[in-house]
């Protein structure tokens, strides 16, 4: 299974970035790519959100699971984020692409399109912190499957 984070706006150095880069090369049991897109039109509210989502659209892989992170999903433990990914793995599932919006967040329709809509709390996040968030939780998740002892109950 390939993993695929595909956010909009593009990735600046500093701390952020180094936490991302850290946790993507940790992240082994499947490959991952991280894609930026950016709109470049000056657009706003929900034809930002729109454009944005074609953006998206163009980057995930055929027939991948799609996970959105928004403030609206589901707070879900780690323990099931990898169960969910343990799942999509037996059943077959070869791509699997996790989807960050803009500053306005996602257009609904993308957000339906989601198999999971992932939320990491009621707070707002930055979006490059939830980057490196996002890939901190995939490495724990390789961890649960492989009962490393990186993750402890």
């Amino acid at each position: 299974m390939r993993l695929s984070l595909i956010a909009v706006g593009r990735s600046r150095g500093g701390p952020e970035r180094i936490l991302q880069d850290h946790y993507a090369g940790r992240v082994i049991a499947w490959p991952i790519e991280i894609r930026e897109v950016e709109e470049k039109k000056k657009l706003a509210g929900d034809a930002l959100k729109a454009a944005e989502a074609a953006l998206i659209r163009r980057a995930i892989p055929d027939r991948a699971a799609i996970v959105a992170l928004d403030e609206r999903g589901k707070a879900i433990s780690s323990r099931e984020l990898a169960a969910a990914l343990q799942r999509w793995q037996d059943d077959g599932v070869a791509d699997v692409a996790f989807v960050i919006g803009g500053a306005d967040g996602l257009d609904a329709g993308l957000r339906a399109e989601a198999a999971l809509t992932l939320s990491f709390g009621r707070a707002t996040w930055p979006h490059q912190l939830a980057r490196a968030m996002l890939l901190e939780q995939l490495f724990r998740a390789q961890s649960i499957l492989a009962n490393h002892p990186y993750h402890r109950d």
